[in-house]
């Protein structure tokens, strides 16, 4: 897997391309990214993957750069918003949803997080995704701390958790923090843990050294080592590679 930068991972999984909640632009709004991502090596996925309607998840400037002609994966009521930008398989599904992608199967999971597309009225839900093949990977997209992580996925490989945001704080919402994400590795008991949603934005008034853009990792790492001692902990700067 790689790191692409904020809730965005590339998944090579037993010859599948899987790809999270593009966000690839250099400039988002008020927002600028530290590094380039390699647009290039995502060339030929076969899927990607939304998990919920918010713009910097489901962000169409983001989702043109890839084929019309791959897979799209929407939380409910988020299909014709990506069909109007001229893709041909859109696929809506809700918590529990299952569908295969080569030999690969993905599962639709719960997220307590808010689905509301700002501005107007379209609303779905917001998910997460069990990947399964000859690995098992859990990306949580956007979340708070849910009792039902317990469980979630058996035999847990790799647990892609959202540590943070794009500025100093988080915000409103609800969001998973570095203590929350340690918290949730004891309910999921992966294998590895890989922080995501962290290092990649900042607004264009802060400057590249701010500690937001590294202090949640840091803190991540370390409650996790309190919390979940037995779960590897990777961490990876955007662009960043993992192999399994």
């Amino acid at each position: 897997m790689t790191y692409v930068g904020h809730a965005t991972v590339l998944i090579e999984l037993d010859g599948a391309r899987l790809l999270t909640d593009p966000l690839l632009r250099r400039r988002v709004t008020h927002l600028r990214r530290e590094s380039e991502p390699d647009i290039d090596n995502l060339a030929d996925l076969d899927a990607v993957l939304i998990s919920h309607a918010h713009h910097d998840h489901l962000h169409l400037r983001s989702l043109r750069l890839v084929a019309r002609s791959i897979r799209i994966v929407v939380p409910k009521g988020m299909g014709g918003l990506v069909e109007r930008q001229g893709f041909q398989s859109v696929v809506e599904v809700s918590e529990e949803d299952s569908l295969t992608v080569g030999s690969v199967s993905i599962r639709a999971t719960r997220a307590v997080h808010a689905g509301k597309r700002q501005p107007g009225w379209r609303s779905g839900p917001a998910l997460g995704y069990v990947i399964e093949g000859s690995q098992s990977i859990y990306f949580a997209g956007d979340t708070d701390l849910f009792d039902e992580m317990d469980g979630l996925v058996e035999d847990l490989d790799v647990a892609l958790l959202p540590i943070w945001g794009w500025g100093p704080s988080l915000g409103r919402g609800m969001h998973l923090d570095p203590r929350s994400a340690a918290e949730a590795l004891r309910l999921l008991q992966p294998r590895i843990a890989v922080p995501i949603h962290w290092g990649t934005y900042r607004p264009l008034h802060l400057s590249a050294r701010s500690k937001f853009l590294s202090d949640p990792a840091e803190a991540f790492v370390n409650e996790a080592s309190e919390l979940a001692p037995e779960v590897q902990v990777e961490v990876l700067r955007p662009g960043d590679r993992l192999q399994l």
